[in-house]
């Protein structure tokens, strides 16, 4: 069996770098079981586990307590590494760091893990502005099967991925247990086992739902349509519930990184806002349609990159999709300080270039359009220097990506 250890995270060179050039706190957010924990222990030099009885008593007797407890008052040649985890599950956990920040943070190098709330917060008035830098982790990705080092830019350029890699990312997923493991029956099991934890752990802590069965019967539905647009009124009629209560039961399975929302693009935000989001789950391994599972693969790929070059200091990125009055649509377009960058169009194994392409790149002015091919071969050659419309293996164009 392949044991995690054996494989390096891009986020141990992520975060390393954070520790060298940084003071502020790192705040790393991301899916349960998305390996946080393993790669920031690795890391670590004091590790407090909220879950953990005994860490939670020295969280809970505040600032000096949690000092002492990482023995900061010992003489050191650079300040030591703690890591605090699952810290989001304490309700007043914003306060603590804040107060420890500010009189500890020259003895101390800390990052901080969650994965719900972490980075919900700064939708209101955020009291650790400056005192943090976000880093959002995600699952196993082909740029990160080929290279755990950190780019110097976005694109990469193009390496070719070993094809048990390349099957294992295709039939388990990017989540570290079951792509490491590579086992059918213990996948099978793992997807279960995630999904049970959501509806009945985390929900339960992050919101007060009383109707976990129906909400149940809704994350089942979503994952039947991963990669359609979300119709809020037809999902309200199918459970029984009001259109309001499922918005707000769809955001919380978002925050919760039960899957995400690609919102459409258009210049004008308000616009955008009213016209209905596409749905994509977080873990591809368990779609049946084929379409759904390339195109649901390669949005978790873009999700990782345009969060990934954010959070590097690259720039500001969106992942949007597009599509027209005349239903002409576009699976993806990535967005760069407010400009569009690419388009992408997902296919199987159709290799004849959709017009919506040209169409889109003409309006949008972006620097490129690719259709993305999962039946074709690698190419050696790099996607990003061409600017027409171009059919691209999906190994080749997956493997520049973070």
């Amino acid at each position: 069996m392949v044991q995690m250890k054996e494989r390096p995270r891009i986020y141990t060179a992520v975060l390393e770098e954070h520790l060298e050039k940084h003071r502020q706190m790192a705040l790393v957010s991301g899916p349960r079981q998305v390996g946080k924990t393993t790669v920031c222990r690795l890391l670590s030099d004091h590790y407090l586990n909220w879950d953990n009885s005994d860490d939670r008593r020295r969280i809970l007797r505040g600032p000096a307590a949690l000092a002492e407890a990482l023995q900061l008052d010992r003489l050191r040649e650079k300040p030591p590494v703690a890591v605090l985890d699952e810290l989001h599950k304490y309700s007043k956990w914003k306060a603590l760091l804040k107060g420890f920040f500010d009189t500890y943070g020259d003895q101390v190098r800390l990052i901080v893990t969650g994965s719900s709330r972490l980075d919900v917060f700064r939708r209101g008035s955020d009291s650790l502005m400056g005192r943090y830098l976000l880093y959002r982790m995600h699952p196993w990705s082909v740029g990160e099967s080929l290279r755990t080092d950190l780019p110097q830019q976005e694109v990469r350029q193009p390496a070719e991925i070993a094809s048990a890699e390349w099957d294992a990312l295709w039939e388990h997923g990017g989540f570290p247990e079951p792509f490491l493991r590579r086992d059918s029956r213990f996948t099978r099991r793992w997807r279960s086992l995630r999904q049970e934890q959501l509806s009945r752990e985390d929900l339960r802590e992050v919101a007060q739902v009383a109707d976990l069965g129906t909400m149940e019967t809704l994350m089942q539905l979503l994952a039947e349509r991963s990669a359609q647009q979300l119709v809020y009124s037809n999902l309200a009629r199918e459970i029984q519930v009001s259109v309001d209560t499922v918005k707000r039961w769809v955001d919380l399975l978002a925050r919760l990184h039960y899957g995400f929302m690609v919102r459409p693009w258009f210049r004008n935000v308000a616009k955008a806002l009213r016209k209905e989001p596409k749905w994509f789950q977080r873990d591809w391994s368990g779609l049946a349609d084929d379409g759904a599972r390339a195109e649901t693969m390669v949005a978790c790929h873009l999700l990782k990159a345009v969060e990934g070059w954010t959070d590097l200091g690259f720039g500001e990125f969106e992942l949007r999709y597009l599509r027209d009055k005349q239903k002409r649509e576009v699976d993806f377009l990535v967005v760069k300080d407010r400009k569009p960058w690419f388009l992408v169009e997902v296919k199987v194994s159709e290799t004849s270039l959709s017009p919506a392409l040209a169409h889109f790149q003409a309006q949008t002015k972006a620097a490129h359009a690719f259709q993305i091919v999962f039946n074709l071969a690698h190419q050696q050659a790099d996607s990003f220097r061409i600017h027409r419309p171009v059919v691209a293996p999906a190994r080749t164009f997956l493997s520049q990506l973070l």
